[in-house]
């Protein structure tokens, strides 16, 4: 009754070590890795990674790490940014928003048209007076909060309350009409 001996005196092993692996999406990578054919640019993309990780593995504490970083990185790549300079994730977060924003105008307006209700389109190009906020916002992080350039403070505070009103009407236009749709049917 046991199901082991059978597994066991089988002629054909249930397990075989021999099988192919299934095809992963790593492999196909890497096989279009492998039959690269340019040579060069391949040796250039890994030694630029090489070079942009090395300080990843180097004890930046060490007063010794400090003065091997320009020999690992290179002098060319230093870059001494101010003390108000947005950080890479800081920077990832506002960018990402602003692409964001760009992908939700573009999805309202299809609405739009597919569905024939002209008022998300409205909402649309309500929209349009944030996004020049959020632009003004990044071209001031951009030159490291540069006093010259405070005007695109006071101009994204301007366009963040113009767009705040602008949504609002096209938010209310939007309920208008469907008021009208449902009172029709």
């Amino acid at each position: 009754m046991s199901i082991l001996p059978p597994l066991i005196s089988s002629p054909k092993p249930v397990l075989s070590l021999q099988q192919n692996p299934p095809k992963t999406h790593e492999t196909k990578i890497t096989k279009k890795i492998h039959n690269c054919n340019n040579k060069k640019a391949m040796s250039v993309l890994m030694a630029g990674g090489f070079a942009f990780t090395t300080p990843l593995f180097v004890d930046i504490g060490s007063a010794d790490a400090l003065e091997q970083l320009p020999l690992l990185v290179g002098s060319a790549l230093e870059l001494v940014e101010p003390a108000n300079a947005l950080s890479l994730p800081t920077w990832a977060i506002h960018v990402s928003s602003v692409a964001e924003w760009v992908a939700a105008m573009i999805l309202v307006w299809q609405y739009g048209e597919k569905s024939g209700y002209k008022s998300w389109k409205g909402l649309s190009w309500g929209m349009v007076p944030l996004l020049g906020g959020a632009f003004c916002a990044c071209t001031w992080h951009f030159f490291y909060n540069a006093e010259s350039l405070e005007v695109l403070v006071a101009l994204q505070g301007a366009l963040t309350v113009i767009g705040n009103t602008t949504m609002c009407i096209a938010a209310y236009r939007i309920y208008k009409l469907s008021q009208e749709r449902s009172t029709d049917s």
